[in-house]
């Protein structure tokens, strides 16, 4: 008889993750599938500092410690990739692209996004090192030091305030005319006097000697100009991982799940959480959250 499982999440970061563990707590049956690695963004930051019960942890035992938990309760994982799913409202269908389809009464969609990057030499290998996205997991890295944020956006923004108040100097490089963040993020950050900000500006390399980055380069008009500095921040948009259920569910204009704070989306057996929905806030903490409250949800619905 082929196996039915109460819950598949499909996700294997911190919001699939602890999905994973409150279905496990209330008594069902879950399968976690991760196409790559388990704790999701995270495992990229060697030093984070803002996840509650934890001083400081890297990124890479975090994620090892969520997984440790969920097999500990009794949960499957498995890595493979999901292609597609289906639902007739009771049961679903997750296709994979290795392994046979499974079956679910209820699937948990915590895809993530990923970073946006500028697809530059020595970019992939100096991220996690030398090249980071969020202000707050590797800030602390460069007190006292030289960065530079690549973006002009209201991400950019409140990321940079953060650095600024870190870093001895901050060089703000915006490729539009001019900067998209609301005015009083503008307004604070543009007043500090260690913050240097251009627009119009095309980034051109990063300069590295060896696995040490040593600067960047960029245009600004029509002159080639070259920065040193220590570290790189990138605030250039997310990409939601959500393509292949946009004919399940629905997203908005940029791609992400619509759906409540709870994780109810238009189909009554398909739920979402962490990154990949609507939402303000996209960190460690509120993607616990959201996948605490989908698993709530979609036991809610199985318990009838």
């Amino acid at each position: 008889m082929e196996k039915i499982y109460d819950i598949v999440v499909v996700g294997g970061g911190p919001a699939g993750m602890t999905a994973a563990l409150y279905g496990l707590r209330n008594g069902k049956s879950v399968l976690t599938i991760e196409k790559s690695v388990f704790g999701g963004q995270i495992v990229n930051s060697p030093k984070v500092e803002n996840i509650p019960g934890f001083v400081s942890i890297s990124g890479d035992e975090y994620g090892d410690m969520l997984l440790k938990q969920i097999q500990e309760q009794g949960g499957e994982a498995m890595f493979d990739e999901v292609m597609s799913v289906e639902s007739d409202g009771d049961i679903a269908t997750v296709h994979l692209d290795l392994g046979e389809p499974v079956k679910a009464r209820t699937v948990i969609l915590a895809t993530g996004t990923v970073h946006r990057t500028l697809g530059l030499e020595n970019e992939d290998r100096l991220i996690g090192k030398n090249i980071h996205f969020c202000a707050v997991c590797d800030g602390s890295f460069y007190e006292g030091k030289t960065v530079v944020m690549i973006g002009g956006g209201n991400s950019a923004f409140v990321e940079s305030i953060l650095l600024a108040d870190i870093v001895d100097r901050l060089i703000l490089l915006q490729d539009l005319p001019h900067f998209t963040a609301d005015q009083k993020s503008q307004g604070v950050l543009l007043s500090k006097n260690n913050v240097e900000a251009h627009v119009g500006t095309k980034i051109l390399g990063y300069e590295c000697d060896g696995d040490r980055l040593l600067g960047v380069r960029y245009l600004e008009g029509d002159t080639e100009k070259f920065v040193r500095c220590d570290g790189v921040f990138l605030a250039v948009g997310l990409i939601p991982e959500n393509d292949r259920f946009k004919d399940v569910l629905d997203t908005d204009k940029a791609g992400y799940f619509i759906a409540n704070e709870l994780g109810n989306t238009r189909v009554r057996n398909i739920f979402v959480a962490g990154d990949c929905r609507t939402k303000r806030l996209r960190q460690v903490a509120t993607a616990c959250a959201d996948g605490a409250n989908a698993a709530i949800m979609a036991c809610s619905l199985l318990n009838g």
